[in-house]
């Protein structure tokens, strides 16, 4: 578990960075990066807040169920980063790409958080205390 808690912990503290930098970079430019305010929430609720937790949760707990702890973690980094790439993608588009693909690639990663959140939650219930305590 310590190497799937690890794994998050890193992933959320890239999530906190690019969500710290986003909102320096709105902070800055006084008023013309407001679009971006979504994509830093997200970042930061999701990415950064989400992963965090899921990272103590696999310290404080255990489970038998490591392939199903390890498609947690990486549906909720995976759909984390498509969700909020997505998110970019689809309101800024800087590359100009065509709207159908941005608008599949936002949903792709938001589903992928769902499918997190909802593994999580069928975990709760497969963990005891971890013997650390």
């Amino acid at each position: 578990m310590n190497s799937i808690s690890l794994l998050l912990l890193r992933f959320a503290g890239l999530f906190g960075l690019i969500g710290a930098f986003i909102g320096s970079h709105m902070a800055g430019s006084q008023g013309g990066a407001y679009a971006l305010r979504p994509i830093h929430a997200h970042i930061l609720v999701v990415g950064w807040l989400s992963l965090f937790a899921w990272a103590a949760f696999y310290q404080l707990f255990e489970t038998r169920f490591i392939k199903l702890a390890k498609t947690h973690a990486w549906t909720a980094i995976i759909g984390t980063t498509g969700l909020t790439l997505g998110m970019w993608l689809y309101m800024v588009n800087p590359l100009e790409l065509a709207k159908g693909f941005t608008t599949v690639f936002y949903i792709v990663g938001g589903t992928l958080v769902l499918v997190s959140f909802a593994l999580f939650f069928v975990l709760t219930f497969l963990v005891q205390p971890s013997r650390k305590q």
